[in-house]
């Protein structure tokens, strides 16, 4: 199976899981036309690096990053260090390789995590 058939498998199936929203994050640039500011690059996407898949997991507003690869896919420089970033700011960083490893990833995101860098609002 393709990566992008992989990335809409998961998509498709984690769609129906009330759990959980998750954004396609698409990364790159092209070229758009400004007009009479002529052609200039865009880019797209959080940032170089950054995971397939960005969600929300239930019942604790936990972020999620899936980083979606095939059996043999290997991950970038910039998308292992955008998956540590998550897990240090207390989010939830996995790759994937499959359905199942995305819905285990939602069950790892369903625990309460108190962050070291979380604060307490209030008295």
């Amino acid at each position: 199976m393709s990566e992008s058939a992989l990335v809409a498998s998961i998509r498709l199936a984690l769609g129906k899981d009330a759990r959980v929203v998750l954004w396609r994050n698409n990364t790159g640039s092209a070229l758009q036309d400004f007009g009479a500011g002529g052609m200039r690059p865009l880019k797209y996407g959080l940032c170089v690096g950054s995971s397939d898949l960005i969600g929300i997991v239930a019942p604790h507003g936990r972020l999620i990053a899936l980083e979606v690869k095939t059996s043999t896919g290997r991950v970038t420089r910039e998308q292992q260090q955008f998956l540590n970033l998550v897990e240090k700011m207390g989010g939830v960083a996995r790759v994937v390789r499959s359905v199942d490893d995305a819905l285990r990833a939602i069950e790892d995101a369903q625990v309460a995590h108190a962050s070291p860098s979380a604060k307490t609002v209030g008295p």
